[in-house]
């Protein structure tokens, strides 16, 4: 019988998703700053390690997504509901605001500069969800205004095959395709990175990306096998630890050697997400009063993860004219302080993000939202539910919400 804390929509992973966009904020608002002092330099580094908020809402996304699909799997219109009930919540603002820039800003005299004339020349890329294709192929970020788009193709990549595979797999047989998939991405990113293969290539590319994906996947798959979540967090108690001690090992070998550096940057990659799995497992079975519930299941992280999709869409558009503009410098003419005009600067972004996602959410996305409850799965047959039990006996989701 599946655990009952997996069941329904669980607050705790909005809190996690609040999480992830906070990271990826603080990246593109403060990390990229242009330093002055070495103070910055460090700041500037510490907040660079915002990109991995993108990993974990890969992870989150594989494990949202295919405990969704593990649960549908053999109710009536299978693929049908989950293909619609995606399109309804990711296409309308990811197509809105492509129009918005494809259309509408090249007519509004003060946008008609170079970034949208380059733009309007590779926008097939983008309505095709290519954009991390494109990427690859230039060895460069470039899209500008929707540079982060690359990750949206990404995980629409993974929810197109993977119900498929969901659909075949028994459970036994999802964890270990789940796990072959992951140690495959893994592998696959590290031969390329010591073979010197276009960063960006390795970066960017879905199948490179499919490690965290797939690693949430098999987490979603054995919370619902024998043993359930309590089996699995007993599992993480050890596996956590091991994970954090060998990237503190490697972090250690590459200060001290520069043998193998970029091979072992994918590996800690890699480590990062099993870490992101354990603490999204930790998030789901750790009773309310403790302090790691309490913390996900806070308003201020519930409403940032409510709003996550439109955060991660919405923000670039403002953290990419200030870095593009340098704005920072003029602000801290007034302020008389770089490093206090760049977290002024980030407030103020981080409010018009919030203002704009809140906004989009309620008169855009929402009646689009409202029509998801015309493809919700009925349940499957009870000779189906034999069948895979029997099967296997010894799941954007991320950005986007479930």
């Amino acid at each position: 019988m599946e655990d009952a804390r997996l069941r329904g929509h669980v607050r705790a992973l909005d809190g996690v998703r609040g999480l992830a966009v906070l990271m990826v904020l603080g990246l593109h608002f403060i990390g990229n700053m242009e330093p002055t002092t070495p103070l910055e330099g460090v700041v500037a580094h510490a907040f660079i390690y915002g990109t991995l908020g993108v990993d974990l809402f890969f992870v989150l996304s594989g494990f949202l997504i295919t405990g969704i699909l593990v649960e549908a799997k053999g109710s009536t219109g299978y693929f049908r509901n989950f293909y619609m009930r995606r399109a309804l919540r990711i296409f309308p603002l990811y197509y809105g605001v492509l129009a918005v820039v494809f259309f509408i800003a090249p007519l509004i005299p003060p946008l008609r500069d170079p970034s949208f004339s380059v733009l309007q020349g590779r926008q097939l890329w983008a309505w095709l969800y290519g954009v991390n294709i494109f990427d690859a192929i230039q060895g460069a970020l470039s899209f500008r205004y929707i540079d982060h788009f690359w990750s949206l193709a990404v995980e629409e990549h993974f929810y197109f095959f993977w119900p498929l595979i969901v659909w075949l797999c028994p459970k036994r047989t999802l964890l270990g395709v789940s796990a072959g998939i992951a140690l495959a991405s893994l592998a696959a990113r590290a031969t390329c990175a010591s073979l010197h293969v276009n960063v960006i290539a390795i970066d960017v590319l879905t199948p490179f990306r499919l490690d965290a994906l797939c690693f949430g996947g098999f987490l979603a798959v054995a919370a619902r096998g024998p043993g359930g979540l309590n089996q699995l967090v007993r599992a993480l108690k050890i596996g956590a630890p091991a994970a954090a001690l060998l990237l503190a090992c490697l972090y250690a070998f590459n200060r001290v050697t520069s043998m193998w550096t970029l091979p072992l940057h994918e590996v800690r990659t890699s480590l990062f997400a099993v870490l992101f799995g354990s603490m999204i497992v930790a998030s789901v079975a750790t009773p309310p009063e403790r302090l790691l519930s309490r913390i996900f299941r806070s308003k201020a992280m519930v409403s940032l993860g409510k709003y996550s999709y439109g955060l991660y869409v919405l923000h670039h558009f403002f953290s990419y004219y200030f870095m593009s503009h340098r704005t920072e410098f003029v602000v801290a003419g007034w302020v008389g302080s770089h490093l206090l005009a760049v977290f002024l600067q980030a407030a103020v972004g981080l409010g018009l993000s919030i203002v704009a996602a809140r906004l989009s959410f309620r008169f855009f996305e929402k009646p689009f939202l409202e029509m998801k409850r015309l493809w919700t799965s009925k349940p499957a047959p009870a000779d189906a539910l034999v069948a895979e039990a029997g099967a296997s006996s010894p799941g954007g989701a991320g950005a986007s919400g479930q």
